[in-house]
Order: structure tokens, then sequence, then C-alpha cells
């Protein structure tokens, strides 16, 4: 791709991001198109996932960690009767219910399994995945093994086995049937949670087995699905004259992922001493005499990132506006 100027954009872009395509493809994509300096996206999703990506441009990728601790929504939808080695469609199907399935060349349908009660098992076995819940990621996952990645040792034929960890899951609810053999689930859930070993664990719940035959991400933190923009839309808002770019109406502030922490506000002189890494000493009753990190504002714009240490602010991470 040929290079475009570089723009000082700042800000948060909810991109709706396409099958097939990896979080750091995307990202490569939309920091093309905008040319913007500096670019990161706020948790990733597998290739064979769609749907929402916050993507921080220019200073904002200095709040990234914060999007990324949003809660999350998802829709999936899991093929009943066998896990894979992936725990999605991209995987080797394994350990197979040929007892309960039929495995034709098209198809997993039930043998002989009442429709009925395949609805009010599932619903029995839906209640427990609520609240902190114990679960095993996918061995097909980014999760660090001695430093290296735990997909490239799977790949490499390597047995990986990663520890069991807690999640918070705060709804899962069954939307819809596709098929008999087929249901699709919305999940409200906290940050670390795998949507994959979530239909693994719940096909060996109920005894079916399954995985994950499609997954869409809706909501991240303060992003929502009507926040988005895809890359298409994206690219013809970029190609368009400065004068007509209508970038802004889908750019949110860098403080868009920062609403969960305090906020304060600071003069001239104490902004100046701020952003020459200086500490400064809070006036008034009114702020914390302690806080592990506040977003400071001055004059209505965001200044940076401190915290406050015996009544002092200390400065963490500053945004060069």
């Amino acid at each position: 791709m040929a290079q475009r100027p570089k723009r000082k954009l700042h800000g948060w872009l909810a991109v709706d991001k396409p099958l097939g395509m990896t979080s750091t493809q995307a990202l490569g994509k939309v920091r093309w198109l905008t040319g913007a300096e500096k670019s990161g996206h706020g948790g990733t999703l597998d290739p064979l996932a769609t749907g929402l990506l916050p993507i921080a441009l220019g200073e904002a990728t200095k709040t990234v960690n914060w999007a990324m601790d949003g809660r999350k929504t998802y829709h999936f939808t899991v093929q009943w009767g066998a896990e894979s080695t992936t725990d999605d469609r991209e995987g080797e199907l394994v350990s197979k219910r040929i007892d309960l399935f039929d495995f034709s060349e098209n198809n997993i349908l039930p043998r002989s399994m009442d429709y009925a009660a395949m609805q009010q098992l599932l619903q029995q076995n839906v209640a427990p995945f609520h609240g902190a819940v114990q679960q095993r990621p996918p061995a097909y996952s980014a999760i660090k093994v001695d430093g290296d990645r735990a997909y490239d040792l799977a790949r490499s034929g390597a047995a990986v086995e990663l520890a069991a960890r807690t999640v918070e899951i705060e709804g899962l609810t069954v939307l819809d049937w596709p098929s008999p053999s087929q249901t699709t689930f919305e999940v409200r859930c906290g940050k670390g949670t795998y949507v994959r070993s979530l239909a693994r664990d719940l096909g060996r719940a109920t005894g079916w087995h399954g995985h994950v035959i499609m997954l869409r991400r809706l909501s991240v933190g303060p992003f929502a699905e009507a926040d988005m923009i895809s890359l298409e839309k994206l690219e013809q808002l970029c190609h368009q004259p400065a004068s007509e770019n209508s970038l802004g109406a889908f750019l949110r502030p860098i403080e868009t992922v920062l609403d969960g922490i305090p906020a304060l506000a600071v003069m001239d002189r104490d902004a100046h001493r701020l952003r020459q890494g200086q500490t400064v000493l809070i006036r008034g009753a009114q702020a914390p005499a302690a806080a592990e990190v506040v977003l400071v504002q001055h004059d209505g714009t965001p200044l940076g990132l401190c915290s406050i240490v015996q009544g002092a602010l200390k400065p963490r991470r500053l945004f060069n506006l």
C-alpha cells in the first residue's frame, strides 16, 4: 500500500472487524486509511470472529489498558456433537458423541433425542455459568507459556494444558436454535473470558460436547453496536476531501474509556508543572488524599493520567495534545 500523509488524530474508533481478518490486520488497515501516527487495539478478536474492535489513534493509545478491562457482550453459536482441537470450527473434530448425534457429510443432527428435552436440559446447565466461574483457556490462545504463545506450541504438536482461572460471567442467555444441534447464545462477561472455552464447557456440562461455529462481539466497555463503523465505510470517509471528511462523527474522545475513574481539573500553573513531570500539591478539600489513578483535565481538555500520593498529583501518562 502506498504511503499516506500522517495526521494528528487522537481518539477511538469502534471498528466492525470482518470475518477472516486478524485484529492486527484490521489495525494496520485503519492506521493506513486514517494516516494516524500511532494506533493500537483494545482486545483481540480471532480471525473467525466478527464485530466490535476498539481501535485507539494517537494519544488514545495510552488508554488501551482501560478499554481491555471493559465488560464485553458476544453472540455465539455452538455446534453440538463434538469438540474441536481449537474449540471452534477451524480445528479438527474430536470427542465425537456418535451415540447421540449422526455425523453426515454436511450436517450433525441428533439421532433420537427429544428436541423439547434438549432445550430443557440446556436451560438447566446454563444456570451454573453465572458469576465467578472457573475457566481453562483454549490451548489455541495467545497466552504465553514459558515465553512462547500457547497457539504456537499447540500447532507444533506440543501438549498444552493451561491453568484454570476465575472469570466473571454477568449473563448467559439462549437466543435461538438455528437447528436441532445448534444453539445461539448471548453472553455478557468480564476481562479474560474465552467464549470458545465457554462453549466447550457447556458441551461437557450437557454431555453433548460442542464447539463455536459463529462468534460476534457487540460491545466492549463504553463502545456499543451502534458505534461501529465498517472498514468499507471508513475507507469511503477517508477518501473524501478534507473539507468533506466526516470521520469526526465516528471518532470518540480519548477519555471515552476512562469514565470509570475520577476526574480532577487543574489551573494553568499546575498544568505546566505536571507537563514538566513534576508533582503538584492538590488544593481544595474535594480531592482525595490518595488514589491509584485519576484523569487530570485542563481547560476542558484531558491532560493525562496521574496518581495521588499523600495529597500530591504524580504524573503517570500525559497526553501530548
